[in-house]
This record gives structure tokens, sequence and C-alpha cells, in this order.
């Protein structure tokens, strides 16, 4: 069989030397290309930075403005505003809002609860929960409100209407020194708390008083001076629904005792 002719040899070799000087030239184009678009890239990432950081901090366009309060019941919108100190006139951006959430707190125990937020472009908003006393103790011609965790948070002149007064007739010696000694003071108020917490509404609004004498002996006083034994301050939902049960069944009892929950007891007329 006959080989190639010596043109076509030729040919081959021409081809073969012709293809490698080609991609060798358009290589460095390509590399060339794709750094410039990298470049340009870089640089507008740059400057969007760049901007975006002066928009944030150095434009007057994202300053706070104003400062807004909401959910306040006792305390003033004016007294919250000077208690936050939030920087007007900062960038927004750079306020730090959970450092106005702790002053608030550490300046008014009123409060409970607070959420600062940012509100775009130019304030800040204040959202406070207050505290609500669930009883109070009488501290010479003033009054301590405590809430249902137990926190005595302010001392007022005037005792807030609806909310019995809390007094412990603790001793240091008998049954009740025993559990003045087992569970402390702090204790003790915590459950008086609990069982102001558990009285169905309508004994809520007439409650005078709620004494402790011990953990299992607390009672209540009402308005029209009838008393009710409660106890301890456990099964406090039953206590209640028994407690409903009973002075409907006994309008004109004087006394009611549930300090036993499924053997319930009224006396006096």
């Amino acid at each position: 069989m006959a080989g190639p002719t010596t043109a076509e040899q030729r040919g081959e070799r021409e081809q073969e030397s012709s293809g490698p000087p080609l991609a060798r030239r358009l290589r460095p184009t390509r590399l060339r290309l794709r750094l410039r678009t990298i470049i340009i890239l870089a640089i507008a990432l740059t400057l969007l930075g760049a901007g975006t950081v002066w928009l944030l901090y150095g434009s007057r366009w994202l300053r706070v403005e104003r400062v807004s309060i909401s959910g306040t019941r006792v305390l003033t919108p004016e007294q919250v505003r000077a208690a936050a100190e939030v920087p007007v006139g900062a960038p927004l951006i750079s306020v730090d809002t959970d450092a106005i959430e702790s002053r608030l707190r550490a300046k008014l125990p009123r409060i409970d609860t607070v959420d600062a937020v940012r509100s775009w472009p130019h304030g800040i908003g204040l959202k406070v929960v207050e505290r609500t006393p669930v009883l109070i103790v009488q501290k010479g011609g003033n009054f301590v409100e405590v809430d249902d965790d137990g926190v005595r948070f302010a001392t007022v002149s005037r005792a807030p209407k609806a909310v019995p007064e809390l007094e412990l007739k603790l001793s240091s010696t008998g049954s009740t020194g025993a559990s003045l000694r087992r569970f402390g003071e702090d204790r003790l108020v915590r459950e008086a708390v609990r069982v102001a917490g558990s009285l169905p509404s309508g004994v809520a609004r007439i409650a005078r008083t709620v004494k402790v004498r011990s953990y299992d002996d607390i009672s209540l006083e009402l308005n029209d001076g009838r008393t009710v034994a409660w106890g301890s301050s456990e099964r406090g939902a039953l206590k209640a629904r028994t407690l409903t049960a009973l002075m409907k069944a006994a309008p004109d009892a004087r006394h009611f005792d549930v300090s036993v929950p499924t053997a319930p007891a009224s006396s006096g007329s």
C-alpha cells in the first residue's frame, strides 16, 4: 500500500506547526480581559462599600431625630425618654439598643420588659411593658408595690386600687418560726403572691388583705369583713373554683375555708 505523497506530507507539517502558535497568541489576550474584569469589579465593590459606610455613618440622612414611646401606664413618656438617654443626632446604625434597654431596666424598676428598635430612617422606638402590682406592703406612710414574681419594684404614697395589702404575721417561735427558718421571708412573700394570682376575679377585686403566718397558713380578709382560709399556695386553681362555688352556696357565710379544697367549709352568718 502506497504512503502519503511528498505534497501531502508537507501540508500536514504546515497544519501541525500553525496550531500551537495561534493558541499561544490568544491566551494572553484572554488573561488580560479576565484581569481587567476582576479589577473593574473590585473597584466597583470598593466604591459601593465606601458609599454604604458613608451613607450609614457619615451622611445626615440616617441619623436619630426622634424617640417614640409606647406601652406606658404609670410612667410618662418623658420619664422613659430621659432614662433611655438615646443619642439624638447620632448615626442610627451606631445606636446600642441593648445598652438603652439595660439603662431603662436599671433606672426604672417599674419596667418589666422593654424592646428598643430602630425605626428607619430617623427613629428609635421603645416598647415598654410595666410591672403590675398584685400585692402592696405598707412601709411607713407609703406602700411598696410587689409584682407577680415577688419583685418589690416601686414605692408609692397612695395605695393602688383593687390591690390587697400583704401582712406578714411571722414569729421566730413555734410552727411559724419553723416555717420562717425553713423557707425564709422572701419565699413566703412569693407564696403570698401566688395566692393573690390564683384568686377568682370577683374575690380579687374585693380582697383587702393577704395574711401570711406560715407556708401553709395563708388567709384573706375581704373588704366587707369576710375571711377566707386559703392554706398554702398549692392547688390554687382548684381552690379558686371551690371558693367561687362555696360563696354561691352560702352567700351569708362570714368565713370560708378552702385550705383542703376537696373538703371545703363555711361558717357564720
